[in-house]
């Protein structure tokens, strides 16, 4: 087919390179604008965009843009974009979702699913429209989230997975789909004071903010990062916040949360084992206390 494909980040780009793979004519790309990254500034394109050139394939930050390029249809992956209704009702599109839906639509349904103690998500082929991931659906796949599922490594499934429907999609000569069915919930962007551990919840839940990555705390007056953790449910006698007499472990509302990995403000990730060798962390000790103001 004539393809228009738009998506940004890391996860788009293998459904973009399968396409180009299975004899697809991808007319044009769409991806966001270069941005500064470093210390010197310079710009840089996005993984999208940097497979797109590698591919020799046209590409542009102007969604508009697909209105002339002679795509018949538009493949969206994690664009992170609104497209307008005008662009949609000259090409029609369909869009890779994490998700099964109704369940999780919006920006955030691989966090969101973890973070709700999900045993099960999936993947979507969906129409496009105006409204918030309200499209029919073409294919879908359930996926199973195991205990110890990180968002990383459930996002390289889903897009595997996705990746392959999409090429089932596109090969049948007639496009059946459903209205989507269920309950409607939302996953919304995650605000950095969600991945805070709050010592005060349960350890199973805290586990499950760590797996979704970006999870922190503060010790002595600074930040940590907390990259890996284990739950201890049955763990008892540790006040919540509270480094226990293992000096490894630290108290929840319900459990204990084992640190495993952290990352201390302004160095390289490190086992707790290398950290505690350095700063000595004793039983007794707080974390979450606020960072001292500059």
């Amino acid at each position: 087919m004539r393809l228009a494909y738009l998506g940004t980040p890391d996860i788009a780009v293998p459904p973009l390179r399968a396409l180009v793979e299975a004899g697809h004519e991808v007319r044009l790309v769409v991806s966001r604008a270069d941005r500064r990254r470093g210390r010197g500034g310079a710009l840089s394109p996005s993984p999208v965009k940097q497979a797109a050139l590698e591919l020799g394939l046209p590409v542009t930050d102007d969604v508009d843009a697909v209105i002339t390029s002679g795509a018949e249809l538009g493949v969206v992956v994690a664009f992170g974009r609104i497209i307008k209704p005008h662009v949609l009702l000259a090409v029609p599109m369909i869009n890779m979702h994490f998700s099964l839906l109704p369940r999780w639509r919006g920006a955030a349904p691989v966090e969101r699913a973890i973070l709700a103690g999900d045993t099960v998500t999936g993947v979507c082929i969906m129409d496009v429209e105006e409204q918030l991931d309200t499209g029919k659906i073409h294919a879908e796949r359930e996926v199973p989230i195991g205990p110890r599922t990180t968002a990383d490594e459930l996002r390289q499934q889903l897009v595997t997975i996705g990746t392959e429907l999409l090429l089932e999609v596109l090969a049948r000569p007639v496009r059946q789909c459903r209205p989507q069915r269920g309950e409607v919930t939302y996953a919304e962007k995650l605000r950095p004071e969600e991945l805070a551990l709050d010592w005060s919840k349960p350890a199973v839940y805290l586990d499950r903010v760590v797996r979704v990555g970006g999870a922190w705390t503060t010790f002595r007056g600074k930040r940590l990062k907390v990259l890996e953790a284990l739950p201890d449910p049955q763990a008892t006698g540790i006040e919540p916040g509270v480094l226990g007499a293992d000096r490894a472990t630290v108290g929840t509302a319900a459990g204990a949360l084992r640190l495993v990995t952290v990352q201390p403000e302004g160095k390289q990730p490190m086992s707790w084992a290398a950290f505690s060798n350095g700063a000595r962390p004793q039983p007794g000790e707080r974390f979450g206390t606020p960072p001292a103001t500059p």
